[in-house]
């Protein structure tokens, strides 16, 4: 187990490098494969030393090695994020063919809350590729294990969270946007995948976090009650909260 959660460790780094590719390039509609990285400031490409996860941003001291220029400190950031959500999912997934699913998964709640974050928007390609990956690894995964439950309660939380969503967003769409109904359905069916009760769980964290996390934000004046605040992120966290620790939490208010 430890082996494997170094590993997927490792691999978090790697993606989350490439997800900073995906988050920068996918809201202005270019090309995630061509061109290489560059520096954003004098569009450099970057040499294969100066895209080492998080080790070549440290190295340079967060600056671009041929104009100078500093880079974010997100670009790091991010790929360590990764890396730690990686390995908690395989810790909590285990050796499982399911696994793969998980961290497809994580990936696209990464890219999708910082491109929320910074653009207000959910780009639905990064959620139907997530969702179809999603679907085909867990269907993969469900007949390794000869279960077919997991793939009933997947269509079923998929479906449920939807129509939540979309009922909010239909009273209140200045509230709720779509794209915030598509995320839903999408969190639905990996936390269907798991156990049904999981769904509302789910959900149930992602608007208890925004309401602390908006309160606190408005109290310390970072943000009025007129200012717009991205639901995606929230919505990834209430999963991702639901993945790790969810069972356990179930099993206490539900007396199991």
């Amino acid at each position: 187990m430890v082996v494997l959660v170094l590993l997927c460790g490792v691999l978090g780094l790697l993606v989350g490098s490439f997800l900073n590719v995906v988050i920068y390039r996918v809201p202005r509609d270019e090309s995630i494969v061509t061109p290489r990285s560059h520096c954003p400031n004098c569009d450099t490409e970057l040499a294969n030393r100066d895209n080492v996860p998080v080790v070549s941003w440290l190295v340079l001291r967060g600056k671009c090695r041929t104009c100078g220029n500093p880079i974010s400190v997100r670009y790091p950031l991010v790929e360590l994020l990764t890396g730690v959500l990686f390995a908690l999912v395989a810790a909590r997934i285990g050796f499982h063919a399911a696994l793969p699913a998980f961290l497809v998964l994580t990936a696209a709640l990464v890219a999708l809350s910082m491109i929320d974050l910074d653009t207000f928007l959910l780009p639905k390609k990064i959620v139907y590729a997530a969702f179809g990956a999603g679907a085909g690894l867990l269907l993969v995964a469900g007949l390794v294990d000869g279960d077919t439950r997991g793939m009933a309660e997947a269509a079923g939380g998929a479906v449920i969270a939807w129509v939540v969503f979309r009922v909010i967003n239909f009273v209140s769409p200045k509230g709720m946007g779509y794209g915030d109904v598509r995320l839903a359905g999408l969190v639905g069916l990996y936390l269907g995948w798991i156990e049904l009760p999981l769904v509302g769980l789910g959900l149930f964290l992602a608007f208890l976090f925004a309401s602390v996390i908006g309160v606190g934000l408005i109290v310390t004046k970072l943000r009025t009650r007129k200012d717009r605040v991205p639901f995606g992120p929230f919505l990834a966290l209430g999963a991702v909260t639901a993945i790790l620790v969810g069972e356990p939490i179930l099993r206490i208010y539900l007396g199991r």
